[in-house]
């Protein structure tokens, strides 16, 4: 058995914006010189496939928020709150109560009712932005996921550009790069703000039709699980932030890579059936998350002892680019053999809401299939930081309007 500190490690210049631009490379390196093991500036990570779905599930991996926020000064802050708070940070027991209380309602039955509204969002939005036969599709997609949000919630579409923008902002916290917080913290005052109003309002002004939002929802399975105001409103808030990044920047990149794709593209506006498999392979090629975890206690795994309090980053964002996971995995396949990807992540921190992530993302392609004809690269595209939410910063098209 070897330790991690005497293991000769690939390190990945992770903050390196050309990193953010071309990863492949490096990870190609790391797996040459270790098969699952590289370094980077703030601890080890984690690059394979196989050790990411052993070791992201155990029990003795907790998520770092506390400690990130102590890492970054940035306890007492509004950002830091909530990111020590949030339900992922709490102790085990309060964890498992809130998942609990609130995952049985996040079902694929309840994400294929909200169809409807999202097909009718998206053909909103592609009534104003189709016409234009040039855009920056990052930015129209960016409409998207908040759009729907709001819907979920019942809240007002007047507030949709303010919030997008602090969400942005945001979203690029977990880069931690220290002078994004200032404005990072002026967008969390904001948010929380407009979530406790709407819980506020909808309580002492319960829809109308009896007709059951995702609000509306989480508010009486809070009050029959005894979830407090506090934390409703923060498990909201995440609602938010988490599924603004991700979905956004995943439709944006299937999008870029559909553009070498024309003959998938074409039968995603004729299929919405094969919309679901074009997503999935998607989210196999591409993802936005890389997530991290403390180890609780020295951890022995595949004869390498990590010491206790080893910081481990999970980049599920090249876990599906693993060659022996994903044979030929440098090739986009939406009919590629059915293997599991992990883009949601596993166990108990899976994603809660994957299932409205999913059924959005392929409401959103049908319909830009049917409304962009032949996309095609119209400028240069620059790239967010990798760590945290990855993607593409800015996709410009050019398209035939339908």
């Amino acid at each position: 058995m070897q330790a991690l500190s005497e293991l000769d490690l690939y390190h990945l210049p992770i903050e390196d914006p050309a990193f953010a631009a071309n990863p492949w490379p490096h990870f190609d390196a790391a797996r040459a010189k270790h098969p699952w093991l590289a370094s980077c500036n703030l601890g080890a990570v984690i690059h394979d496939y196989g050790a990411m779905r052993d070791l992201f599930a155990r029990d003795d991996m907790r998520p770092p928020y506390a400690g990130v926020v102590e890492l970054l000064g940035m306890q007492g802050t509004p950002w830091g709150r909530f990111t020590s708070e949030q339900m992922i940070s709490l102790p085990e027991d309060q964890h498992k109560k809130l998942r609990d209380t609130f995952a049985a309602k996040f079902t694929p039955r309840f994400a294929n009712q909200l169809r409807p509204m999202m097909v009718a969002t998206i053909t909103k939005l592609l009534d104003e932005w189709a016409p234009k036969g040039k855009i920056d599709f990052e930015m129209f997609a960016s409409h998207f996921p908040i759009s729907v949000m709001f819907g979920l919630v019942g809240a007002p579409v007047d507030a949709v550009p303010l919030l997008r923008d602090d969400l942005e902002a945001i979203g690029l916290a977990h880069s931690y790069e220290l002078d994004r917080f200032p404005r990072i913290q002026e967008g969390m005052v904001r948010l929380e703000k407009f979530v406790d109003e709407i819980i506020a309002e909808r309580r002492a002004k319960p829809r109308a039709d009896g007709v059951e939002d995702l609000l509306e929802l989480l508010i009486r399975t809070a009050d029959e699980g005894e979830i407090n105001h506090r934390q409703l409103a923060d498990l909201i808030m995440f609602f938010f932030i988490a599924g603004y990044d991700t979905s956004k920047n995943v439709l944006t990149f299937i999008m870029y890579t559909l553009l070498d794709h024309p003959d998938i593209y074409r039968r995603c506006a004729e299929d919405i059936d094969y919309c679901r498999k074009v997503v999935e392979e998607g989210l196999r090629w591409f993802n936005p998350s890389t997530v991290a975890r403390f180890a609780d206690d020295d951890v022995t795994y595949r004869d390498v002892l990590l010491p206790k309090e080893t910081m481990l980053f999970f980049p599920l964002s090249i876990s599906g680019h693993d060659p022996k996971a994903f044979p030929d995995g440098d090739r986009f396949d939406p009919e590629r053999p059915e293997k599991r990807h992990i883009a949601f992540a596993l166990g108990k921190h899976m994603c809660l809401g994957q299932y409205i992530a999913r059924a959005q993302i392929q409401e959103a392609l049908h319909q830009v299939a049917r409304r962009m004809r032949e996309p095609r690269l119209a400028g240069e595209i620059h790239w967010r930081p990798f760590m945290g939410a990855w993607g593409l910063r800015g996709l410009p098209i050019e398209f035939t309007p339908a």
